[in-house]
């Protein structure tokens, strides 16, 4: 639940002033010695920046100066326009150095830091967003926060708090007391009983009914984010409950993104969000961990509804990834920025005159025809074009040798402009997700390609990122850093035991296993239950969160608690379902009142409501009747179940695995529910009706 507060700066600090003393020289910029890309764009600013870390708090403490905190990433288009403005600015540097100790955080290496004082920032302000600008004591207590700031208003503002910091230190302390008890007091999390059934969901539909546009997909008015955890809820809703309603909202959204140019048409891959309502012009960076969701989301909705366009823009996404966002050894990179040669777009978009130099004139007219393209363009920052299937072109004519043939020479040029900047650290928890869609497309699609990427990744986390049994968070050249967060474990897992399901290694499962009990020990609060985000051991911060509610990335105690239920089912351990219980009574009371950010509980709670199956095939490793069997548990919608494979006389470090045999030659299917077992089959119609029975619910 996310709490208010409300900081009432005295009118006194609000006084502003410009500085007017002498530049200082060239200060020493420690970020010169750090791998983060984005650490690494502001090496050169003129302001003595420090790294997060006890070097920067220790200076803040002997010198008795406020923290300038900026947060941020390297693919943030308003991080560049604050650089640009304020940080190369030499005057603003001035001031800065002058008066803080400034220190500047990638959000991505510490997400624990940006997680903390985004909150906190939420609760001054009511928003946040990138960069993250929190003023704040030698103790880390915010005493100011915001976003992006233009150059005048932000020599305002620090002007003014340096002032107040010298002049009026009672003042600063009583607003830091008022933030330290909100910190304090964050941690407490209501434990009203909330019944935990189907009522929740139908509550969660009801809503999502409400804010549905029936016009352009998605929900809600502009901006527009893809609702992938939305979505993928919608579908498990329609599975129990038989409503074609939940289906028509998916797909006629994921047909709207597909057609929009929020999904690049050319090279596959989608933009960060749509600035409109009708998905035409984005926010152009790429994010690694929005391609996981979006390809997951296409995916399970081409189960549903065997809609080929949903397996096209799956397989775009995936390919996009693989061509562009993936290293030498496996890994996969974290973001490609939103801009190029200083604007934002440029790569992507199409000027009327360029594509009537590149292009045929019969070329020409197809573009018109199929992608929308105007002499006056739709984008309105630099009038050129965002290429999109225009209204009337079906997915078909779009998918044409023609219009393929076009695309090919489109992007055949595209690729000689300038690059937008790739962020190429690779991250634990951002790789956790796509070994997780990669896996799940190398079931569905039956693609070995698919399946070596997850296995890869894997593989580089394990050889790069894991060391004496504990997570790193970011691995670049050549040096892996940082504690993991809880993101970092619960993605991860969840990704480990998408991939074991997908080629049956147990060695995928066991490191699961291990994890998930690593992560206990680190980050379960043992007093009320839950999993904080951050170790105590170590962590710099005033407080440690624990956070249930989505985010631009699915919260990781809801991920937590499906994989508990997962490996509950391989492994029979009773605490793994005792723990996800505990999440889902954490969660309940915020549930019951605010449903569109709890999404990823609500997938985790309809799998603990469901009669979810441990489903395990037993059989020889070459079998057409195995094949057949494993072919319909991967490709058909089928979200509540955990499915293990085992030859015949094979040994297994899992209890569901074990006393599971077969006359040879034959493949038998075990169907269990809380490891009771049905009559085992050989028919693949019966498996079918065995794994498909569900606790049925009426949305009425």
């Amino acid at each position: 639940m996310r709490r208010s507060l409300l900081l009432i700066i005295p009118l006194s600090i609000a006084i502003f002033f410009f500085y007017d003393g002498a530049f200082a020289a060239k200060p020493y910029n420690r970020l010169v010695h750090e791998k983060s890309p984005y650490l690494l764009q502001h090496k050169d600013n003129p302001i003595h920046w420090y790294a997060w870390g006890e070097e920067a708090l220790q200076a803040a403490r002997e010198q008795n100066k406020p923290i300038f905190l900026s947060i941020g990433y390297s693919t943030c288009h308003w991080c560049h326009v604050l650089e640009k403005e304020s940080f190369e600015n030499e005057e603003v540097a001035a001031m800065l150095n002058e008066s803080f100790i400034c220190i500047k955080v990638d959000r991505e290496e510490h997400p624990d830091v940006d997680q903390f004082y985004m909150n906190v920032v939420q609760a001054m302000t009511g928003s946040g967003g990138w960069p993250l600008t929190v003023i704040m004591t030698p103790e880390k207590i915010p005493v100011f926060g915001g976003t992006y700031f233009p150059k005048n208003e932000l020599m305002k503002i620090i002007g003014a708090l340096s002032t107040a910091w010298i002049e009026q230190p009672k003042k600063i302390k009583a607003v830091g007391d008022t933030v330290r008890k909100f910190i304090e007091a964050g941690d407490r999390i209501s434990t009203q009983s909330v019944t935990l059934d189907e009522t929740l969901m139908k509550e969660f539909y009801k809503k999502s009914r409400i804010s549905y546009d029936e016009e352009n997909g998605g929900f809600g008015l502009a901006p527009k984010f893809p609702p992938t955890m939305k979505m993928r809820l919608l579908l498990r809703i329609a599975q129990r409950t038989g409503d074609k309603h939940a289906i028509k909202m998916v797909a006629s959204t994921l047909e709207a993104m597909a057609r929009g140019g929020i999904y690049d048409h050319l090279g596959g891959g989608f933009h960060r969000y749509s600035t409109d309502s009708i998905w035409l012009v984005p926010h152009f960076e790429k994010m690694l961990y929005d391609q996981a969701a979006l390809a997951t989301v296409y995916i399970e909705g081409y189960q549903v509804t065997q809609n080929e366009v949903f397996k096209s823009v799956a397989r775009g996404v995936l390919d996009y990834v693989l061509k562009d966002m993936t290293g030498p050894q496996g890994g996969f990179y974290s973001a490609e920025d939103a801009d190029s040669e200083g604007e934002e777009g440029t790569f992507y978009v199409w000027s009327d005159a360029e594509l009537k130099k590149v292009l045929t004139l019969e070329e020409y007219q197809q573009a018109i025809k199929v992608f929308g393209v105007t002499p006056q363009g739709n984008f309105e920052v630099t009038g050129e074009n965002i290429l999109h299937l225009s209204k009337g072109v079906s997915w078909e004519e779009s998918s044409s040798l023609e219009v393929k043939n076009l695309s090919k020479k489109l992007l055949q040029f595209r690729e000689k402009r300038e690059r937008p900047f790739k962020d190429d650290k690779v991250l634990t928890a951002w790789n956790g997700l796509m070994i997780s869609a990669m896996a799940k497309a190398a079931q569905v699609f039956q693609d070995e390609v698919y399946l070596r990427a997850a296995q890869k990744s894997a593989q580089f986390i394990k050889a790069n990122l894991y060391k004496n049994g504990k997570l790193a968070r970011r691995f670049r050249d050549s040096e892996a850093k940082f504690t993991a967060s809880l993101d970092d474990y619960a993605y991860l897992i969840q990704g480990l035991v998408d991939l074991y399901e997908a080629d049956f290694d147990e060695q995928w499962l066991g490191w699961a296993n291990v994890l998930q009990k690593k992560q206990d020990e680190l980050f379960w609060d043992k007093e009320s239950g839950g999993y904080y985000f951050s170790e105590a051991k170590g962590s710099l911060l005033p407080g440690r969160n624990r956070n249930f509610e989505d985010n631009a990335r699915p919260n990781s105690n809801a991920v937590s608690a499906l994989n508990l239920l997962k490996l509950y089912n391989f492994t029979l351990h009773k605490p793994y379902r005792d723990k996800a219980k505990n999440i889902f009574t954490l969660a309940g009371e915020m549930m019951s009142r605010s449903h569109n950010a709890f999404a990823q509980m609500f997938i985790a709670l309809d799998f603990y409501l469901d009669k979810s199956k441990e489903v395990v095939v037993v059989g020889p490793k070459q079998s057409k009747e195995k094949d057949a069997i494993l072919r319909m548990l991967r490709t058909e919608f089928l979200p509540n179940k955990t499915v293990g494979y085992i030859p015949p006389d094979s040994k297994s470090s899992f209890p569901v695995l074990e006393n599971k045999v077969t006359a040879e030659g034959r493949t038998i299917v075990y169907v269990c529910e809380n490891n009771v077992c049905k009559f085992p089959t050989e028919d693949l119609k019966k498996a079918r009706q065995l794994v498909r029975e569900n606790k049925e619910y009426s949305l009425n």
